[in-house]
């Protein structure tokens, strides 16, 4: 009898090192397969089943969460959904995630291990299944100021374009907009009604969900004037900005039969100075191949151009500068045509190293992230991303600028009471350059007596209604940068 006990009792012991041997498999060999199989619904049900934390402006939420009673139980919700579309992006039960909801996700998701209170015990659970890594939700303090954003989006009003405005010192995205935008909470759920918004935002002529502030690349036409004499400047072809340049009206690109105009008059061997005031073509195309092509390269890419991993958080799309081309299609490129293309982000940059001294610093859309507790889990600190110019040059460049706004191209930018500096800019594209011109403005303001600008903003409008000579950087962008720029400055008052 005692040993058919012993068996039973060994046989018992077996089955149970195999049932903890197969639990083992399964929780610990099997768990990612078992994790990203399509018909394991709890993770789904789990990320759905507990309030989305919240993206905020200036303290205040612009997003929220709806509990619809369903399966998946929270819904995203949006404040002023279409006005910060560009910033916050859409967080759907049916299409996923972009833009901060994207980049932060973790922390809005409440999966991030560093909401944990021991950031190591936590990151040992697995994100995405009930218990497992999942934590209260956090939450997202942009650095967005919503005076400029809604000053940049009513300026644009409904045209199709882009805004960005940083602070030259720190980095910080203090407004972000592309329009024509959309309301992010009719992708929100499920069902007909979403995937019925998506097919007809998706299938909408003017785009209305592309980010046109960060993922769509522009030329850049004579706003990118101030890349080029930046690098006259340091690299010391040009020593004397009010000197005559020698340069003919109109201008022979280098091995070709073909002249280069100008839409500016007084052009005709006209100084550095005249050059960017009145924006003429010739005298910074010759200054581009005088540079030549290794130094203009490194200037473009010291502002930010060709630099494919900028995120902030979220990608931003590769601006672009060839690295290798003919000296006439370098002349081009150094007026901002041929294939030189930047986001609107590139050129608020362009403009912010000439109001911060010469020095870029790293933008950034995102302030700190938050615990459900309030306790801070991370927060964002001032970072130079390159030395795009001297001290010295910078200092020539704000001048310059500033004599645009004062006397040239760019008046409907002055403010009255603050020095603005600016640069207008109409760029040609489309075959032939038969499309309708893009218009730009780059620039910064500094309120009286104040130690240094409050903002840089760029400004680009691609306004297919317009008539083709009614569009310039002048007449359509720079009343937007304006506005924008009061808005920064009335806001710095107010803090002061």
């Amino acid at each position: 009898m005692t040993t058919y006990i012993r068996r039973a009792a060994a046989l018992c012991l077996l089955l149970l090192v195999a049932l903890l041997a197969n639990t083992a498999r399964v929780q610990v060999l099997e768990a990612d397969r078992l994790l990203g199989n399509p018909a394991n619904r709890r993770p789904v049900l789990a990320r759905y089943a507990e309030p989305r934390g919240d993206i905020l402006v200036e303290g205040r939420p612009v997003t929220g969460s709806q509990d619809t009673g369903q399966t998946l139980r929270y819904e995203r919700t949006y404040s002023d959904g279409p006005l910060y579309a560009p910033v916050t992006g859409h967080a759907s039960q049916t299409y996923g995630t972009t833009l901060v909801e994207d980049a932060e996700d973790g922390i809005l998701s409440g999966t991030s291990p560093h909401l944990a209170g021991l950031p190591l015990i936590g990151g040992l659970g697995r994100p995405g299944g009930p218990g497992r890594g999942r934590h209260p939700a956090g939450h997202v303090a942009t650095t967005i100021r919503a005076g400029l954003q809604r000053a940049a989006y009513e300026g644009l009003a409904g045209r199709r374009g882009a805004v960005v405005a940083l602070e030259p010192s720190t980095g910080r995205v203090l407004a972000l907009v592309s329009s024509p935008s959309y309301d992010p909470a009719l992708l929100s759920g499920t069902g007909a009604e979403p995937a019925a918004a998506w097919a007809r935002l998706n299938a909408a002529p003017g785009r209305p969900m592309l980010n046109r502030a960060l993922h769509e690349t522009y030329p850049p036409g004579s706003t990118f004037k101030i890349v080029t004499a930046a690098a006259a400047l340091d690299a010391g072809v040009v020593t004397d900005v009010y000197a005559p340049s020698g340069t003919p009206d109109p201008y022979p690109l280098p091995g070709t039969r073909t002249l280069l105009p100008n839409e500016a008059r007084g052009c005709d061997d006209a100084s550095l100075a005249y050059a960017v005031r009145w924006s003429c073509n010739t005298v910074l195309a010759r200054l581009g191949v005088e540079v030549g092509l290794t130094r203009m390269v490194a200037a473009a890419r010291s502002f930010g151009f060709n630099d494919a991993d900028l995120r902030v958080p979220s990608r931003v799309a590769r601006s672009n500068f060839d690295a290798d081309m003919s000296p006439d299609r370098l002349a081009l490129s150094a007026i901002g045509q041929y294939d030189t293309r930047a986001t609107p982000l590139q050129m608020a940059m362009v403009a912010a190293a000439v109001a911060d001294g010469g020095e870029v610093a790293r933008p950034y859309l995102v302030e700190t992230t938050t615990a459900a507790d309030g306790g801070v889990v991370g927060r964002a600190h001032r970072e130079t991303y390159a030395r795009a110019m001297s001290p010295g040059t910078a200092r020539t460049l704000g001048a310059l600028m500033v004599d645009v706004v004062e006397r040239g191209s760019g008046s409907n930018a002055a403010i009255e009471g603050a020095e603005v500096g600016g640069k207008t800019g109409t760029a040609q594209h489309g075959v032939g350059n038969q499309g309708t011109p893009y218009a730009w403005f780059i620039g910064w303001a500094r309120a009286a007596g104040a130690p240094r600008p409050a903002v840089a903003v760029a400004v680009v409008v691609e306004d297919a209604a317009a008539r083709r000579e009614e569009i310039s950087g002048g007449g359509s962008a720079a009343p937007i940068a304006r506005a924008v720029m009061e808005s920064a400055l009335a806001a710095e008052g107010g803090r002061g």
